[in-house]
């Protein structure tokens, strides 16, 4: 049995004494530890050493004690096992050197087999595992396959990622063939998450809010769906969308156990839109851990308020900051954990 298990009762809208707190990104780049490690080893080398991904894992759970870890990795190993070559550009971010941008390319994609190669990720969690003890749950992530397509053709990350929606919108029987392809090895690849011993599932659509609704729907929804669809008997399922408030509802209804909401809309609005009978994550903007801790407070408590207690995990609204001091990081999460109504 998990020990502190407030985030499992927040998935199923039990009743808290508090809401549970975690921050995307939280196993990383704001703390001094993992810079040193960041100092010795390249990006995909921390990724798939079980050892390394355990140890960045659980960083934060002793330096900053949130109620839940997150498994350090990254949602591009899924294309890598994909045989798609994914480099991580210092100054540049992800870098894919053959971008998938023409139907004979998206021939040439793979189903792999997850067991042989993203075994690293699999051994990672049960290293993980072990390390807690219970302590809190594990979270095991994917990007949504709408997201993972969008630096397939692209070939780095963008703002806009217009050569993405232009091959969608161009050949979209070669986009869709890409996006069941990502999706198959998604499920397999989380199924086999769970089975190493992840707690809940996070699926990451980063790139969702840059769709009209109508096409969100058609490449990112659906198959979004499918995964939910696969995976919520098994395991509790948090489903979050970047700008995709326009989805909420549709999104409520799709057997997630929770939803993300990033700090665009606000929470009435949140609430509105799903239902008010769905767990909502979120949605303090990232930015504003610039503030000082004193003002992290007040609007720490107001966000609570705002959501209720019951049904709400507290996060950030997208990942932290790299450069967040770790005082700011830990005055959010004691904030939330101090909460009493």
């Amino acid at each position: 049995m998990i020990k502190n298990d407030l985030f499992i009762k927040a998935l199923k809208g039990e009743t808290v004494e508090r809401p549970p707190v975690w921050m995307m990104r939280q196993a990383g780049r704001y703390l001094p530890d993992f810079m040193k490690l960041k100092e010795k080893y390249d990006f995909f080398t921390r990724c798939r050493t079980p050892e390394l991904a355990t140890e960045i894992t659980v960083m934060p759970i002793r330096q900053v004690g949130p109620d839940a870890a997150i498994l350090f990795s990254d949602i591009l190993v899924v294309p890598q096992a994909m045989n798609i070559e994914v480099e991580m550009k210092p100054g540049v971010g992800p870098w894919l050197p053959n971008p998938v941008n023409t139907a004979k390319k998206v021939e040439e994609v793979i189903v792999p087999d997850v067991n042989e190669e993203l075994d690293y990720v699999f051994e990672a969690i049960k290293l993980t595992k072990q390390e807690l003890n219970d302590e809190v749950p594990l979270i095991g992530f994917a990007g949504s396959p709408w997201t993972i397509l969008c630096y397939c053709v692209q070939g780095q990350g963008s703002k806009t990622f217009d050569k993405a929606k232009r091959f969608c919108f161009m050949e979209p029987i070669a986009a869709h063939t890409l996006l069941q392809k990502i999706t198959d090895t998604t499920i397999a690849y989380l199924k086999q998450k769970v089975k190493a011993g992840v707690d809940a599932i996070q699926l990451f659509d980063s790139w969702g809010g840059l769709l009209e609704p109508k096409d969100y729907q058609e490449f990112s929804w659906k198959y979004m769906q499918q995964i939910i669809d696969a995976l919520k008997d098994e395991v509790p399922v948090i489903a979050y969308g970047k700008g995709c408030w326009f989805a909420l509802k549709e999104m409520s209804q799709s057997g997630a156990s929770a939803l993300g909401v990033d700090w665009t809309c606000e929470a009435r609005n949140a609430r509105y839109l799903s239902g008010g009978q769905i767990t909502l994550q979120g949605n303090f903007d990232p930015a504003r851990l610039y503030s000082k801790p004193i003002e992290i407070k007040y609007m720490v408590n107001d966000m609570i308020k705002a959501f209720g207690k019951d049904r709400y995990i507290a996060n950030l609204g997208h990942g932290i900051l790299p450069d967040i001091p770790v005082d700011n990081a830990r005055a959010f999460v004691d904030t939330v954990k101090e909460y009493r109504e």
